[in-house]
């Protein structure tokens, strides 16, 4: 029986794109648009988490629905254009096809939104997934029969266990190298720089 083809799974924000920025603007104008005070320096040191997560801090819970939908409309005209990819992204995606492999991208982040980012920036997947977070991370990773999940989130571990695939951690997101070891991660990495090298020698 052939091996199964090499299947490498990617989180977005802080693993692949650096979505502070972008983020923090954006959060700055909606705070400015619906008069309700939002501290974007705090939102953008907790990145990960679904939206909806975040926004819950901000407005009462009857809003935060309307609110998303706000955040994610104004999200395009404003934090695109402003969001760079991460060092070593594209190097990371292009090791995974020097492989042999296919690069697939799982994230909490709006979908369309997810899809403009990569293509702004120009790295092109495989396949793009959003919504999803933790341990529903873990229906597309197994959808798509990934064996490597890389993110910089305790969630990001999370769902890769629960895929039954190998966690590799970068610190790169809020969370330290020894938050994403205690979470379980099988493999932490400073950085995407770090990946390449990782893959050759696995």
């Amino acid at each position: 029986m052939a091996p199964r083809a090499l299947t490498v799974g990617f989180d977005l924000d802080m693993t692949l794109i650096d979505s502070r920025p972008g983020i923090h603007a954006c959060y700055r104008a909606l705070s400015a648009r619906t008069g309700t005070y939002i501290d974007a320096d705090l939102t953008v040191t907790r990145l990960g988490p679904p939206l909806v997560e975040e926004l819950a801090n901000w407005f009462p819970a009857d809003q935060v629905d309307t609110m998303a939908d706000l955040y994610r409309e104004m999200y395009v005209a404003i934090a695109i254009t402003e969001t760079p990819a991460m060092p070593g992204a594209r190097e990371a995606i292009d090791a995974v096809r020097a492989a042999g492999g296919r690069a697939i991208v799982v994230t909490a982040k709006y979908e369309p939104n997810a899809k403009l980012h990569l293509e702004h920036l120009g790295i092109e997947p495989d396949a793009v997934i959003g919504d999803l977070w933790a341990e529903g991370k873990a229906q597309a990773l197994i959808a798509h029969g990934a064996g490597v999940y890389v993110g910089d989130h305790t969630g990001d571990v999370r769902g890769a266990r629960a895929a039954g695939a190998l966690s590799v951690a970068v610190a790169t997101g809020p969370c330290s190298e020894e938050e994403l070891r205690a979470a379980g991660a099988d493999v932490v990495l400073r950085d995407l720089g770090e990946f390449p090298a990782w893959l050759a020698r696995g």
